[in-house]
């Protein structure tokens, strides 16, 4: 856990150094230390390494707000995927399971669709996420047979109507400026990041992590049948309900911020697996700082490989597919 955090650490100081406009290391602390002053109402320590006005407004307001996001975005999608693997006992279970991203995505596109500004966007693609999963919920309550396979299905059901209503946004919008922005929102980003955005996203992912985390080691119960869980003094029903609405808050957020970012919780939780095993004590821990530090990988590469930044989406899926293959081709995986 030190490992990872440690890690994670040096790779959101790595990442301030790099981009299209390179800081050196003593830029980057002078500039820290400086707002850290300003925010604490101490005397301005005298200037270390000089940063231009453009170059302080630069990575004030779209440099470290990004990297910090998706430290935040890796983590809670990652903490996600582990407690829906947890809930339902599946290794391929995913924040999409449940159609959280699926209604982020035709909310977004709508607000997109009506020409409404950046903040609108994340709120209608929160506020269409959320209304998903409780309809997802109030649909498999009314249902029959497994309580598990009816949500698994009434998400499936919910993913494939929300699919649908985007595909028809996306077919009467304007080809040429409203289109592009909604399939590019799709693809994933982190390209417009702004400090509101990354105010915006930390309450809710915030009161969702934090529930999970506590409630961590009883995710490791719900490997039992109710009835065991029972006589340990657990109420099985309820922590997987507690933990669901908690990882779809979390899924909510992150999408509604950087678009649609696959793969990331299903390849974080397993990756953490492999340093940390099975026991969600440690594993849930593990897999958010194993999410945040891949996503900041991958955002680094996406605005840093090439001229024209390329989606995260791509690149997650990119990486994620083969890992897929290589997971359900493991024998000793059971999907």
């Amino acid at each position: 856990m030190i490992f990872l955090f440690t890690l994670v650490i040096a790779g959101i100081l790595v990442s301030l150094t790099i981009g299209r406009y390179p800081m050196s290391p003593a830029q980057v602390f002078s500039a820290l230390r400086a707002r850290a002053a300003e925010f604490l109402r101490l005397p301005i320590p005298s200037a270390g390494a000089a940063l231009t006005d453009q170059m302080r407004a630069l990575f004030f307001n779209a440099r470290l707000p990004r990297i910090l996001l998706s430290c935040l975005v890796g983590c809670c999608l990652s903490a996600a995927g582990a407690s829906y693997q947890g809930v339902f006992q599946n290794p391929m279970a995913s924040p999409d399971i449940l159609g959280a991203s699926s209604g982020a995505a035709v909310g977004a596109a709508l607000a997109i669709l009506l020409e409404l500004d950046a903040r609108m966007v994340m709120l209608f693609a929160f506020g269409t996420s959320l209304m998903t999963i409780a309809a997802v919920m109030l649909i498999s309550g009314a249902a029959q047979g497994n309580r598990l396979l009816r949500i698994v299905l009434a998400g499936i059901m919910a993913s494939s109507l929300c699919n649908a209503g985007t595909s028809f946004i996306k077919l009467v919008a304007d080809p040429n400026n409203i289109l592009p922005e909604i399939s590019y929102w799709l693809m994933g980003s982190l390209a417009k990041t702004r400090p509101d955005a990354l105010a915006f996203a930390a309450v809710p992912m915030a009161l969702g992590l934090a529930p999970l985390l506590m409630l961590r080691w009883r995710i490791n119960i719900l490997t039992l049948s109710d009835e065991e869980a029972r006589t340990l003094g657990v109420n099985a029903g309820a922590v997987r309900a507690a933990v669901i609405v908690c990882a779809t808050l979390v899924t909510a957020a992150s999408v509604s911020v950087s678009g649609l970012i696959g793969w990331v919780g299903l390849m974080a939780p397993h990756l953490a697996r492999k340093l940390v095993g099975n026991n969600y004590r440690h594993l849930m821990p593990a897999s958010m700082l194993t999410g945040a530090l891949f996503l900041l990988v991958v955002d680094n590469v996406s605005r840093n490989l090439l001229l024209t930044e390329i989606p995260i989406g791509i690149l997650t899926a990119v990486v994620g597919a083969p890992f897929f293959i290589w997971l359900i081709s493991r024998k000793k995986e059971s999907i």
